[in-house]
């Protein structure tokens, strides 16, 4: 019967810091969008043609669904670069997820006895991972938060969560805020 491991599995160590399988395959998405971005960022003409006209018709077709979610074209490219990068690290690393290989690909660790240890899979989900996805959900909550000091003020913001109006407004203010917090495991 074959082991299920919840946490990632480490395979070695550089400087100190441990590399997990899907620590591993997460710089394999990155690597790879970046070459992608690069390749076709090298020759960018006026009129697109080919793979360029591939890539402006799907950023074109980000900025419309997030123009009528925004409210306007200005906010749909102010927000695309973050929104853009964590939609396609997403979908890469859950496609990458199921090529073949990814989970079936590795080695067993030896337990000292002369018996075949444990399966560990050289690469791994990226998505299956706790630690991913709490990371992108922080960097998600945070950057709201960011951008709602920004546009709003800090002061207004902050009122949100701490009100001293009545004591009812005083409890709203407090879910609020423990809310912020329950965000990140949600969406985690």
């Amino acid at each position: 019967m074959p082991h299920i491991e919840i946490a990632a599995e480490k395979l070695f160590f550089v400087f100190g810091m441990q590399i997990t399988n899907s620590l591993l395959t997460s710089w394999i998405v990155v690597v790879s969008l970046a070459i992608i971005a690069l390749v076709v960022s090298k020759n960018v003409q006026l009129v697109p043609a080919g793979v360029q006209n591939v890539f402006e018709f799907v950023i074109e077709g980000f900025l419309g669904m997030m123009e009528g979610v925004l409210g306007s074209r200005k906010n749909a490219e102010k927000y695309l670069p973050l929104v853009g990068t964590l939609f396609l690290f997403i979908v890469v690393s859950n496609w990458l997820g199921i090529f073949p290989g990814v989970g079936s690909i590795g080695f067993f660790e030896g337990n000292g006895d002369g018996e075949r240890g444990k399966f560990i899979p050289l690469f791994r989900s990226a998505a299956s991972d706790i630690n991913v996805t709490l990371a992108l959900a922080s960097l998600t909550v945070v950057f709201v938060n960011i951008s709602a000091a920004r546009a709003l003020g800090i002061g207004a913001h902050l009122s949100k969560f701490f009100s001293f109006k009545g004591p009812i407004e005083f409890f709203v203010g407090v879910l609020e805020f423990i809310s912020e917090f329950a965000k990140i495991i949600s969406f985690s």
